[in-house]
């Protein structure tokens, strides 16, 4: 389960397209280059301006549809019941979808934009997930850190280890998601948050379980709101939101902890049963244009591995950002997320269910 939803006003724009995307059983009215592309992202995860502009400019109308989790979507394209084109997926979800065969290699030839606008440091970082970089552009990244109010602790917050506090007692906030939360106790422990040896995740369950009596609340969208709302001193975030939660409050304060984190990329893949392929590709290109990965910067305010979209931000505060675009070569043990297959999953999943449940 992941981010998103950083603005919590839905336009019209992207209600009418979602609602057509159901009307017409989210476009599957046979195959080939029909002059639609179906997109199936995030909500709230671009700026409805650059849809109207890709139609505008091409002519392909644009049916879209949105999804709330990684694991809400994967099912829904795996039954193959909705004809979606191009999809936005998480790291560890692409790998996931690699495995299954559910992707289509991607043409860079078609798609210059992506070749030479899309940083060379984030299709590396890709390989954790796409070894070969042969299904994937990254679309927006990030990291996962605390967000702790300066006005309600006693000390600058630098650690996960800040979180165990007694201190902070029902003041503070983790995400509702089993890998995030994992991640959290791994990091804790000095373990990697992929690993599936079951005596590492026992440790890391313990934490998490030693911890419960000091979390306010198990959360994921609702972290922003109540970090804005001064309802607690500490949560744990990702980086996009906490750019929007400083604007809104500036007392509050991001950190990526000194024992390491989660870095991840969403990035653009198409399917491999996508009716309109030739078409996905030219909308992933429209959207790695740099006046368009822009657009969607300001709109989404997530970090853009589009460096030339980069050098168009005219906020220089934010164009420096080190929330937005921190140097990560200042931190370790910084890893992505991957797919730890089915068995793994099922461990991760027994054991959260044990933690909500003690």
């Amino acid at each position: 389960m992941k981010r998103k939803n950083v603005k919590t006003i839905v336009l019209t724009t992207v209600c009418s397209m979602a609602a057509m995307a159901v009307m017409t059983g989210c476009g599957a009215s046979g195959g080939g280059n029909n002059g639609e592309v179906i997109v199936y992202n995030w909500g709230e995860y671009i700026d409805p301006e650059t849809i109207e502009m890709f139609e505008e400019e091409t002519g392909i109308k644009v049916v879209y549809d949105e999804f709330e989790t990684n694991e809400i979507m994967y099912p829904k394209v795996e039954a193959g019941a909705s004809s979606y084109d191009v999809v936005c997926p998480s790291d560890y979800m692409i790998s996931k979808m690699i495995e299954n065969d559910l992707l289509a290699e991607l043409n860079f030839d078609n798609m210059p934009n992506a070749k030479e606008n899309i940083g060379e440091q984030y299709y590396e970082q890709s390989k954790g997930f796409d070894p070969e970089n042969k299904y994937s552009v990254p679309y927006c990244w990030g990291t996962v850190g605390i967000l702790y109010n300066k006005t309600m602790v006693d000390e600058p917050i630098t650690c996960w280890a800040q979180l165990w506090d007694e201190k902070y007692a029902d003041n503070i906030l983790m995400q509702d998601s089993v890998r995030d939360a994992f991640m959290v106790a791994e990091k804790l422990n000095g373990f990697s948050m992929n690993t599936v040896d079951p005596a590492e995740l026992e440790i890391a369950k313990n934490s998490l379980i030693e911890q419960k009596p000091l979390v306010q609340a198990y959360v994921i969208d609702q972290v922003r709101d109540k970090m804005i709302g001064n309802e607690a001193a500490i949560g744990v975030i990702y980086s996009g939101e906490a750019i929007y939660t400083q604007r809104e409050n500036p007392d509050l304060e991001y950190v990526i902890p000194e024992e390491g984190t989660n870095v991840w990329i969403d990035s653009w893949v198409v399917l491999k049963n996508a009716p309109n392929k030739e078409n996905a590709e030219k909308f992933i290109d429209f959207m790695c244009r740099p006046d368009i990965a822009v657009k969607n910067f300001e709109y989404i305010t997530y970090s853009t591995p589009n460096e030339a979209a980069r050098e168009l931000i005219e906020d220089e505060d934010i164009k420096n950002s080190e929330i937005a675009f921190p140097d990560l070569s200042q931190y370790d043990n910084l890893e992505v997320f991957v797919y730890l297959g089915e068995e793994g999953d099922a461990l991760y999943n027994e054991m959260w269910k044990e933690v909500k449940s003690n």
